[in-house]
């Protein structure tokens, strides 16, 4: 029955593609695998995890871009306005132009991803701003200061977002208390005052540029990460056919020639077996 078994072996391992298909085959590659199986699982999550953030990241990133041209123009429109010789007919223009900036720094600051908020710190459930009248900054931050950190490689864990409070509105620049300001003083055709709140938006569009650093570094280092676990997954692949892989070409060998050994016993067998029984016989 040896060589029956033998073919057996060969057929498991030609259809599996693997030379270890059960533990008592090989029980220290077996053990291998069983770490080599777990590394790789844990890559594969952290690849999921940076596809997740890159996303997120990529998309605050943007969103951000496009506060930043707001800003800009809402400085733009800032001088246009803070001038003496402006009428007030266009001064109410530059004033409307404006609040429709306020309101597309709203929405923009409540960028979502798949349903979560990208700016409003760890409660991110909950739009991070609304509009409130009754604010002097126009807005009412409903977040918190709280930042996430997620572990994209061994050892390696990342922040992976800024609160709102802390984008839009710190010590170095507040866009929407600035803009409201702004639109406050040329309500009142106030031109030193609209200066001054002018001044303030400049400051709040440096801030904000500022903070996009964060981001852009962000995704440069999850695409090195990836690049990294992308080739360890390639590694582990190759060790784990070295382990456990079958030589199809010596497996397809050996089946032959088990196949041949187990026709040939069956053909002796058939031979000695009628002899047997008529010696029994007589």
């Amino acid at each position: 029955w040896r060589t029956q078994s033998q073919e057996e072996t060969a057929l498991q391992e030609l259809s599996t593609g693997k030379r270890v298909n059960v533990p008592s085959d090989d029980p220290l590659a077996a053990a291998q695998m069983v770490a080599n199986q777990d590394q790789a699982n844990r890559a594969d999550q952290y690849l999921q995890n940076i596809d997740t953030l890159n996303n997120q990241m990529q998309t605050a990133g943007t969103a951000l871009g496009s506060v930043v041209q707001a800003l800009t123009q809402a400085v733009s429109l800032g001088v246009q306005g803070s001038t003496g010789t402006v009428s007030a007919a266009n001064r109410q223009e530059i004033v409307q132009n404006l609040q429709g900036i306020q309101a597309q720094l709203v929405q923009l600051a409540n960028t979502a991803v798949s349903g979560g908020y990208l700016f409003v710190g760890t409660a991110t459930t909950a739009a991070p701003y609304t509009r409130d009248s009754a604010s002097p900054s126009g807005v009412t931050f409903n977040g918190n200061s709280g930042t996430n950190t997620v572990q994209i490689a061994e050892g390696l864990s990342v922040q992976t977002n800024l609160p709102g409070n802390q984008i839009f509105q710190n010590s170095g620049g507040d866009a929407f208390g600035a803009l409201q300001q702004l639109i406050t003083a040329l309500q009142s055709g106030t031109a030193s005052a609209a200066q001054t709140a002018t001044n303030q938006v400049r400051d709040a569009l440096a801030s904000v540029s500022g903070q996009q650093i964060f981001y852009s570094n962000a995704v440069n280092q999850f695409n090195s990460t990836q690049t990294f676990l992308n080739q360890e997954q390639v590694n582990l692949t190759a060790q784990a056919n070295n382990l456990v892989g079958a030589d199809i070409t010596k497996v397809a060998t050996d089946l032959t020639q088990a196949q041949t050994a187990y026709s040939a016993t069956l053909a002796a067998a058939a031979k000695i077996l009628p002899t047997s029984l008529l010696d029994y016989l007589k």
